[in-house]
């Protein structure tokens, strides 16, 4: 089976977040879909059946299946671009449908993906203090502007901002009891964040949950934030970008924006490149 290696959410053509998109003429098994994803080794692999106009797609991690990724979804766009042209599809989840743009910005692939319904919540304190004693951080590390909160973009993303750059840069945890209580709660990803101005944020993303110990592009935690700056009325409406993986040398760059409708469709783009190999 050809599985197309392809990095998402590229930064000036380099780096971005890799994913495996694999097309088949029906869905494969779970535990072939499993192990495709196992031997590929990415954080996640998307794989797709064309249905009429629409593409029905699932995601695997080298563990288990997620809801929905973020990465693979662009890259999978970047694919379907490249074998049906740019235009606007229709990709059906398990448990919902929703929206991508294929296009070209500057003579690169750029696709946005438009999300389904968000929310927002508070955590539990004692639960949200058990997992910071397992980072490199504490609570005084944190910034007080932005109380943490798990915000739901097709997977719940626990939100945590820090004051300082070098505590993000620093940043370490045990991932053996953060992968446990990750799965406690069913948070997907933790979204470690450093605010540089109000359009421009830096990220660090625990993806324990998905057995990677971090992801360097994550589109599900890109609108995850846009839905929490909505909700919290940080900021309720425009656009932002988020620098992320340059701590991990896989510098990734990714564009939300929202309007100020309570749970409405959140927008994240970026553009894609083909990994040579």
């Amino acid at each position: 089976m050809n599985v197309e290696k392809i990095s998402a959410f590229s930064y000036k053509n380099e780096g971005g977040n890799p994913a495996g998109v694999l097309f088949t003429n029906k869905m494969l098994s779970e535990q072939e879909m499993l192990k495709i994803a196992k031997d590929v080794n990415y954080s996640e692999t998307a794989f797709l059946v064309k249905q009429n106009n629409s593409f029905r797609i699932r995601y695997f991690s080298p563990e288990t299946e997620i809801a929905f990724c973020g990465h693979a979804t662009i890259a999978s766009g970047h694919s379907i671009g490249d074998k049906f042209g740019l235009g606007t599809y229709e990709l059906i989840l398990n448990d919902r449908s929703i929206q991508i743009e294929v296009g070209e910005k500057n003579s690169e692939s750029y696709i946005s993906i438009n999300s389904m319904k968000t929310h927002s919540k508070d955590i539990n304190e004692n639960y949200f203090n058990t997992i910071i004693d397992e980072f490199s951080f504490n609570k005084d590390d944190l910034n007080k502007k932005y109380p943490p909160k798990i915000s739901f973009s097709g997977n719940n993303h626990l939100i945590v901002f820090l004051k300082d750059k070098e505590k993000l840069q620093e940043m370490k945890y045990d991932f053996i009891k953060v992968k446990a209580l990750m799965e406690k709660e069913n948070i997907v990803t933790i979204n470690i964040l450093w605010e540089e101005n109000k359009n421009l944020y830096h990220s660090r993303n625990a993806f324990a949950y998905g057995g990677v110990i971090e992801d360097p592009a994550t589109g599900s935690a890109a609108i995850a934030l846009g839905e929490y700056l909505r909700n919290t009325g940080i900021k309720k409406s425009g656009n932002i970008v988020i620098l992320q993986g340059f701590d991990m040398n896989k510098p990734s760059q990714l564009f939300v924006n929202f309007t100020n409708a309570p749970h409405s469709s959140i927008k994240v783009s970026g553009t894609a490149r083909v990994i040579r190999e």
